[in-house]
């Protein structure tokens, strides 16, 4: 299992054809469109653009709106800007750490196994010493690793971006806050294992690693909708800790069973495309 998956961790690196991509796909997210928003935001000032969005606050759940500082450490009031600043990096900027890691994860579980058939190593694999069992948790290691690395690169970097950018304007570093801490620790994890339980199956099953990938954006949109939502959601309601705590507990429940279930759909054959994919 470990060297099949460290096997497919070499290639990826070593295909810079597709890391390359990924990783500039993160850097966007993650750090470029983040500056370019709160950047213009903090440097305008108290400009009357910034106090009618100030006022739109509002409009939060009241859990949400006391989270919002209005008095720094110091004692001075919290600038409108800077409380827009905060609302934005913490409600609206923040969720793109649900589905970079899920998108990069699932476009490397995509062609993991129907790559092996058409590189022309599905039939060593098949006939290795390694059994389906091995076999499915090394593709599912490989394909997990690098969307939790992304997770901790991306949303930490995008962390210190944040309290830079902001925290100045709050008079202290303040993101991640204790909701986002619990959803980075405890609902990502199982929504990328949910999803390539989901396209691990799939790539097994197909006979491309293009039909793979079109075939994979059915699947994963969904879930990205309803992490992004359900993230949201936590984030700003009444309860975000109980939410996130209770969404996480889920989502595990699904995502072991999803892995069950695939972990005894995958045949041997499959590696070779012998196998009946009706």
């Amino acid at each position: 299992m470990w060297t099949i998956a460290r096997t497919d961790l070499k290639q990826l690196f070593e295909s810079k054809d597709f890391w390359v991509p990924m990783a500039l796909l993160g850097l966007i997210f993650f750090l470029v469109v983040p500056a370019i928003i709160l950047a213009i935001i903090v440097s305008v000032g108290n400009q009357a653009a910034v106090q009618q969005v100030s006022q739109a606050l509002d409009l939060l759940p009241g859990s949400a709106k006391s989270a919002v500082p209005s008095i720094t450490p110091d004692g001075m009031a919290v600038p409108p800007e800077a409380k827009v600043a905060y609302t934005i990096a913490v409600y609206l900027l923040s969720p793109v750490a649900v589905v970079v890691p899920l998108t990069v994860s699932s476009a490397v579980g995509a062609s993991t196994i129907v790559g092996e058939r058409e590189r022309g190593t599905g039939e060593f694999l098949a006939h290795s010493p390694a059994d389906t069992r091995e076999i499915y948790l090394g593709k599912l290691i490989a394909s997990l690793v690098p969307g939790y690395l992304t997770v901790l690169v991306g949303f930490g970097a995008y962390s210190i971006l944040v309290n830079l950018l902001v925290g100045p304007k709050i008079g202290r570093w303040f993101f991640p806050t204790s909701s986002w801490w619990l959803l980075i620790l405890i609902v990502i994890p199982p929504f990328i294992a949910l999803a390539l339980s989901l396209v691990l199956r799939l790539s097994a099953r197909v006979r491309s690693t293009a039909a793979a990938q079109q075939a994979t954006g059915l699947i994963t949109l969904p879930l990205i909708l309803i992490a992004y939502g359900q993230s949201t959601g936590g984030l700003i309601g009444a309860n975000a800790i109980v939410f996130t705590l209770g969404l996480g507990a889920v989502v595990w429940v699904v995502a072991l069973l999803s892995l069950v279930l695939g972990l005894r759909s995958i045949k041997r054959q499959q590696l070779l495309g012998v196998a009946d994919n009706t």
